[in-house]
């Protein structure tokens, strides 16, 4: 009996210690809320990094195509010498020397509907070592413009800036995938700190559970020293204090996974875990009773949903893109039309009698480079020119055939859409009906737990009395532990269903106000 009573005192010594040691531990703890949880994963987690990428590079291929519209400016220079022998003394004494230059620049810009607009200047010096020219050097200058404009393939506002529709509607898709990838992580981290917050509840809960079985012990020990209990009663006492302890060591080895579960979904470093202890939600299951009715969720899962968004975002590029590929059936009718102002200048060489054959040359009148140029841009010669170019190909196999595939894929988006629909009503049914039967499994077991107290209140007190038995208080009080767990596991399944619920309506983020980056999404 006195080992019996040595031992004792040296587990409630090792308790003692346990649990002083494991206070000092708990000192420096970490305590979140739900929403800082929420926020640290956001920034952390490796997942929402990756998947962050993805409108980035969107945006970078809608930038990219709207360079089609960037006006584009170049220069061209060009020298060069030729020498050609001479076949009569009328070109010139042995060889002939030409030695020419060109300066020219121009300005394109892609018209929206389809055609393309070209503004050029050039202005060339040519001087030639052949007889009998009158004009020598001779500079010559032109302005010009270009104008193409298709008439039936390829002619459209939206036809021509197919590369930046599609870029646009993939920039939009990236962006619902974020979304819905943000939404799904928010999901999880409230499952994983619900999760914790019910394991640390559960621990607690079995260790009252362990200290009324414990003080029992003591009780039942008191009773057999007086000789008013039978020592079998301390032993089953022992039986059940021992399995409660290990009760509690499986309660906290899920708490350790709990939190385990929530650091790496907010991608804690190991100096930060190194530096806690442990993990406390602040937050606490809270029940309210919210109702909403099936109608009323459908019309916010339309308006919110990115899945949803993301279809219809898909289903009209394939529009887009049939209606693409038949304006590719059509033969091509261009419009060309141009206008250009030429100049022309030079030194003009004064000849004996004014005859060049006389090969004297008796004088020369200056004409700079300038005047060419000038010409040109008064307009002081007008040219223009306008044309049509029809162009049938003989055969379109390969038109038709990227129609053909063009309304299959219509048809493949439509029951796409059609499909996530219904994946979306079942997915908000199954949360309805979720959130409803969690609310009232919380009140079912909150009326069992209440009762469970009620009962062992009862049976302590038949206990006193002698009317009950030890083995009987011990089962009431597993049973109340038991109801108490169920009924914080119930709550938590409750708040879990509304947060499931709420993502399957879409209002994860809008209703904790984030909102995604600001991609520009202007032409």
């Amino acid at each position: 009996m006195k080992r019996r009573i040595i031992s004792l005192g040296l587990i409630l010594i090792a308790l003692v210690l346990t649990g002083s040691g494991l206070q000092a531990q708990e000192e420096k703890v970490l305590r979140l809320t739900l929403e800082e949880c929420i926020v640290r994963t956001m920034k952390n987690n490796l997942s929402v990094a990756i998947q962050e990428l993805s409108p980035e590079l969107a945006a970078a291929s809608l930038s990219r195509a709207k360079e089609k519209y960037y006006p584009t400016l170049s220069f061209n220079f060009n020298q060069r010498e030729t020498n050609t022998a001479s076949y009569s003394w009328l070109e010139a004494a042995e060889s002939t020397q030409t030695k020419y230059n060109s300066v020219a620049s121009s300005i394109s810009q892609a018209i929206p509907f389809g055609g393309s607009l070209n503004i050029s200047l050039d202005s060339y010096k040519n001087n030639t070592t052949q007889r009998f020219q009158t004009i020598n050097p001779r500079y010559g200058s032109t302005l010009r413009f270009d104008f193409t404009q298709p008439l039936l393939q390829n002619f459209g506002y939206n036809i021509s800036r197919k590369e930046i529709i599609i870029a646009r509607n993939s920039l939009e898709v990236s962006q619902a995938q974020l979304e819905k990838t943000l939404m799904d992580m928010v999901y999880s981290v409230e499952q994983a700190y619900w999760a914790l917050a019910y394991a640390i509840d559960n621990l607690e809960v079995r260790r009252q559970s362990l200290k009324l079985a414990q003080e029992l012990l003591e009780n039942n020990k008191r009773s057999v020293e007086i000789g008013t209990l039978a020592p079998i009663e301390v032993l089953s006492a022992q039986s059940e204090v021992a399995t409660r302890e290990a009760d509690i060591i499986q309660a906290e080895l899920a708490v350790k996974n709990a939190e385990d579960q929530l650091k790496t979904l907010m991608n804690m470093s190991q100096e930060e875990e190194k530096q806690y202890a442990a993990i406390i939600p602040v937050d606490q299951p809270r029940f309210e009773q919210k109702a909403i009715q099936l109608e009323e969720a459908l019309s916010i899962a339309l308006a919110n949903r990115p899945d949803l968004r993301s279809v219809q975002i898909e289903l009209r590029t394939q529009q887009f893109n049939l209606s693409v590929a038949k304006n590719q059936l059509l033969p091509q009718l261009n419009l060309n039309a141009s206008y250009w102002s030429p100049g022309i200048s030079g030194d003009r060489i004064i000849y004996q009698d004014n005859d060049p054959l006389t090969g004297i040359i008796v004088g020369t009148i200056p004409g700079p480079r300038s005047d060419s140029i000038k010409d040109a841009l008064d307009f002081k010669y007008k040219n223009w020119s306008i044309g049509l170019s029809l162009s049938i190909p003989l055969s379109n196999v390969v038109s038709r055939a990227t129609y053909a595939q063009a309304k299959i894929n219509l048809e493949q988006a439509l029951l796409n859409m059609k499909r996530q629909e219904q994946q979306a009503l079942l997915e908000i049914k199954t949360a309805l009906r979720d959130v409803e039967a969690n609310m009232k499994r919380v009140q079912a077991y909150r009326i069992a737990r209440e009762l469970q107290e009620q009962k062992l209140a009862a049976e302590e007190e038949k206990l006193k009395v002698g009317q009950s038995t030890n083995y009987t208080v011990l089962m009431f009080q597993r049973d109340l532990a038991n109801a108490r767990v169920t009924e914080i596991k119930s709550i938590i399944d409750y708040n879990i269903s509304l947060a499931n619920l709420e993502r399957a309506l879409g209002l994860s983020l809008k209703n904790r106000n984030m909102k995604l980056v600001d991609f520009t999404l202007q032409d």
